[in-house]
């Protein structure tokens, strides 16, 4: 509901509870700590998310078998904050981290892998290297296009994504196609109020001035 005070209280008076009832190092308060990362990150407050999602990875390296999908979840969110601080390259050193402990558990065509590469691909725009995130966003699409629906909202993102990088790239008729595929499933899949739709809207118009 985006009332991340509310949120964060609930949380902590959580963790609170976890902590007098629970071993220090017991998976459910790393699950807290998670969670109190996760509301921070939305607050834009980058530093407190990255000490809780820490906080949270040390108790999973020592309460989780290595390779445990949890560590995979860790060193994403981890990954997520850095990209959102501009510091790249600890964010692809987090998102890579996650996905090999991926490609230990998971089968190859699963989801999470798709998030994975697209998030490596989001780094890889955000740095001006749009060959990679290219790459990367079109593995991700060709996963999604096999483990999701055809109208799900992940594949209109990886569409999306796609897009704006042809675009950065100068190649407007290309970006214009995928944009517009991406558009169209958004309003299939979502309601008509959701800020996806506008904001699919406002990057065909941004490249349509251009061509």
């Amino acid at each position: 509901m985006g009332e991340y005070s509310k949120a964060l209280s609930s949380y902590e008076r959580s963790l609170e509870i976890r902590k007098i009832a629970l071993p220090p190092n017991h998976p459910d308060l790393a699950a807290s700590y998670n969670n109190i990362g996760n509301v921070y990150d939305s607050m834009g407050e980058y530093s407190k998310a990255l000490s809780s999602y820490e906080r949270s990875l040390e108790i999973r390296k020592i309460a989780l078998p290595p390779n445990h999908p949890d560590l995979a979840a860790s060193y994403n969110n981890i990954g997520s904050v850095y990209s959102n601080m501009g510091e790249y390259s600890k964010a692809l050193s987090s998102y890579e981290r996650s996905l090999e402990i991926k490609k230990i558990v998971l089968p190859p065509n699963h989801p999470d892998f798709a998030s994975s590469y697209n998030n490596i691909g989001s780094v890889y725009n955000n740095m001006g290297e749009y060959s990679k995130a290219l790459s990367w966003y079109e593995q991700s699409l060709e996963i999604r296009k096999i483990a999701l629906p055809p109208n799900h909202p992940d594949l209109a993102t990886s569409y999306n994504n796609i897009g704006v990088v042809y675009d950065n790239m100068g190649e407007y008729s290309k970006a214009l196609s995928f944009l517009q595929k991406g558009l169209a499933i958004r309003q299939k899949s979502l309601p008509p109020n959701h800020p996806d739709i506008p904001q699919s809207k406002r990057n065909i118009e941004i490249v349509k001035k251009k061509m």
